[in-house]
């Protein structure tokens, strides 16, 4: 006992502050190791070959690049948020693949972080525990925290959006507004879509019928207008664009029962795979629901209905929307899918949900984000392929006379950021049609132009290497198409001497005819 009297033990508070920070740092970690799984072997597609050959032109030409009105679609019409804070970080860590996805990890590591300090804010530690490991697991949040690709930034700045108006609502403190402000903007200059999550926390006070925090929240949105406001008034114009030429479809209901499949296991899936994960989705949403009910009916949900609108409510938003002028796309909807992850881990660990259900929902989304891990690590399909490793192959076999032919842009981009000397062309897409989204423009700063037709492609050719997606061909057969259009020119004026698939590629081969 004599020792025990100069033995010092920490507070009971304090050991579990520390308990709390080693756990921070676990699922912080865990959260890291799950995001650089496959960083460098994982094939990219074609607009995160976009993403790096746009930036690396510097802002000056990708303003004029998206922003020239060419009375074509633009190659991208996002704001240049992303694109410009990419080339700063390509000019000091260069372009590899590893370098420029670095840059989206480090966003999705924060917003883990941010996951963990909103639910906290809202609930409790145990929750705040809960979600930020929901969040560091999520194949959803894994996939597009690799990718090189504005998404991560997007739910990145309106999860500290979403921070700083709960902080401000409570508190009253004028910093919590300016964040909001700044934030706010920044997540607009990231990606157009934003406002869908935005509006949606603007409804919040109304609902509420908090019309103090809604004066507070109306002169944080000035400003933040105001921030934004080089861009908004581009707005029309990058709108006309999409009414001339952009790819996304009107949604149809079933595009909500996918939404469900994106949070809990994220796509593209195994056909095999998607009824299963379906039911996942349904048991947890339909178990979450339920317990909020509960709740509501025990005067105990305040902050769950919260999670459980800012969940929902801005993919309902942009589905509606959607419907006037088509630009629904579950990517953009990766800031609710992070709250999401918040609102699972109240529903588990706040509303006394039984101890058979409760282990029943933790393995069901255990199983869930295994699926989706494992698919999104293994997954080498349209629209991925391995890029590098063909045009390496490729270039041992080319000789002079040979040309190499893309389809269209979709392969011709990927392919040439792996080496910018192989003399690749690619075809026209079909002027005003959806896919026609490469404005001349924008060709122009990429040093690229598209030939107008095969023909044009392969005139003079000696040898021709052609180079299409699988699925392009079967989409054409199963719509009632014998063969390709362009595979039929060739067909006629040379000899096909060989034919090989790609994973999701198909590599066409062609001698002159004798």
């Amino acid at each position: 006992m004599g020792i025990m009297r100069y033995m010092k033990f920490p507070r009971a508070d304090k050991l579990i502050a520390l308990d709390s920070g080693s756990k921070f740092i676990s699922i912080l970690l865990i959260a890291l190791v799950l995001r650089l799984i496959g960083i460098a072997s994982r094939p990219i597609w074609y607009d995160e070959a976009f993403s790096i050959l746009f930036s690396e032109k510097g802002p000056g030409a990708m303003l004029y690049g998206t922003l020239a009105p060419t009375g074509a679609g633009s190659a991208d019409i996002h704001p240049l948020g992303y694109y410009t804070l990419l080339w700063l970080w390509m000019r000091v860590f260069g372009e590899s693949l590893i370098a420029a996805r670095a840059l989206s990890i480090l966003a999705g590591l924060a917003t883990t972080g941010l996951v963990y300090l909103l639910a906290r804010e809202l609930f409790d530690l145990a929750t705040a525990e809960a979600a930020m490991l929901f969040s560091a697991m999520s194949p959803y949040q894994i996939h597009y925290s690799q990718e090189i690709r504005m998404y991560s930034f997007l739910a990145l700045w309106l999860l500290i959006a979403a921070y700083a108006f709960v902080r401000g609502a409570r508190t009253g403190g004028w910093q919590w507004w300016i964040l909001f402000c700044v934030t706010s903007a920044l997540a607009q200059y990231t990606h157009n879509l934003a406002a869908f999550f935005l509006v949606a926390i603007a409804l919040i006070p109304i609902l509420q019928n908090d019309w103090r925090t809604f004066l507070r929240l109306a002169l944080a949105g000035f400003f933040a207008i105001i921030l934004y406001l080089p861009w908004l008034v581009q707005l029309p114009a990058q709108f006309a664009k999409i009414q001339l030429a952009y790819w996304v479809e009107r949604p149809a209901l079933w595009r909500l029962l996918t939404l469900v499949i994106v949070y809990v296991t994220n796509t593209p899936l195994p056909d095999s795979w998607i009824v299963f994960a379906l039911l996942i989705g349904l048991a947890s949403v339909s178990i979450g629901v339920l317990q909020t009910v509960k709740a509501f009916h025990k005067a105990q949900t305040g902050n769950g209905i919260l999670a459980l609108y800012l969940s929902f409510a801005p993919p309902l938003f942009l589905f509606v929307f959607s419907q006037w002028r088509p630009v629904y796309i579950e990517r953009a909807l990766l800031p609710s899918g992070a709250i999401f992850c918040i609102w699972l881990a109240w529903a588990i660990n706040d509303t006394k949900l039984k101890h058979t259900a409760r282990n029943l929902m933790l393995g069901m989304l255990a199983i869930a984000s295994i699926m989706g891990i494992y698919e999104h690590v293994t997954y080498r399909d349209f629209p991925y392929a391995p890029f590098q490793a063909l045009d390496i192959s490729l270039k041992n076999r080319l000789e002079p006379g040979d040309v190499i032919v893309h389809s269209n842009k979709l392969t011709m981009l990927p392919a040439m950021l792996f080496d910018r000397d192989l003399p690749q062309k690619f075809i026209a897409d079909l002027p005003g049609s959806g896919a026609d989204t490469l404005a001349p423009a924008t060709q122009q700063v990429l040093g690229i132009e598209a030939e107008p037709d095969i023909a044009a492609a392969t005139t003079g050719a000696e040898r021709v290497w052609y180079i299409i997606y699988q699925r392009a061909i079967e989409e054409l057969e199963a719509n009632g198409g014998a063969r390709h259009p362009d595979l039929e020119y060739l067909d006629s004026k040379f000899v096909l001497a060989a034919q090989e698939g790609w994973d999701g590629l198909q590599v066409f081969f062609y001698e002159k005819q004798p």
